[in-house]
């Protein structure tokens, strides 16, 4: 079974090839699902490690409907990778109503040529996963992250199963809530790729009565966060 770690900076990367992972997600954020990291963490990853190497490509938090301005961004952090040389791409693109961006998807696929391409949990918002699956393979995509369309891949193990065994070429890759007291069940299930972060926390320092820099007005994942034009107009000519 081949095991993928999500793994959110150098050290974590590190610490998952020492460990015997079988190749990295490399992203950063974990808490809002991962988003692309930066080109200078991609570079030293690549530079220190072994096992394979796969990048999310997400250009930010939220759904997976994404404006031309970000499909370009996604676009040049493709060809980063590509020139990277690292092992795959994982990304994907839904439209507005949950169905797949057939197109838009097809064009990440080729754009990443000839890296390895996973379509990321997307696809555990679009209504029918089976026919997208089926999709998605003749597309060419290499593996399809999911939990079944579940909180968890344990809950949606049953669309787990059911996926893997329509599957021609295309890896079905249980990904959410895999830990040390479940990984086994997707083995026996005949499953043959899991993903998990293995997160724990450390580092810690006392931030008691400093005020939080985390802010829960931009995590929305129906509304995209963007500077207002007009705001930022009045604001200018109150203070010019």
């Amino acid at each position: 079974m081949l095991i993928e770690v999500c793994a959110n900076s150098l050290e974590s990367a590190l610490n998952a090839q020492e460990a015997g992972a079988d190749r990295i997600e490399l992203c950063s954020e974990l808490g809002v699902g991962g988003i692309t990291p930066s080109h200078g963490l991609i570079q030293l990853v690549k530079e220190q490690l072994d096992i394979p190497i796969h990048v999310l490509i997400r250009p930010r938090s939220g759904h997976f409907t994404y404006s031309e301005q970000e499909f370009e961004v996604m676009k040049k952090d493709i060809a980063f990778c590509v020139e990277m040389r690292v092992d795959g791409i994982v990304s994907g693109m839904l439209h507005s109503n949950f169905s797949l961006d057939l197109e838009i998807t097809k064009q990440l696929i080729e754009l990443s040529k000839p890296l390895k391409f996973t379509f990321h949990r997307a696809f555990d918002w679009v209504s029918n996963p089976k026919e997208t699956f089926i999709h998605l393979e003749e597309l060419g995509v290499d593996y399809v992250l999911t939990s079944g369309g579940e909180t968890s891949a344990e809950r949606g193990l049953d669309l787990l199963s059911k996926l893997n065994a329509i599957s021609k070429q295309c890896t079905i890759m249980a990904g959410g809530g895999i830990k040390i007291d479940n990984a086994t069940k997707f083995k026996n299930a005949k499953l043959k790729a899991i993903h998990l972060s293995g997160t724990s926390f450390g580092n810690m320092i006392n931030v008691n009565k400093k005020i939080s820099m985390n802010s829960e007005a931009h995590l929305k994942e129906n509304q995209v966060a963007v500077t207002n034009m007009e705001t930022i107009r009045q604001i200018v000519r109150s203070v010019k």
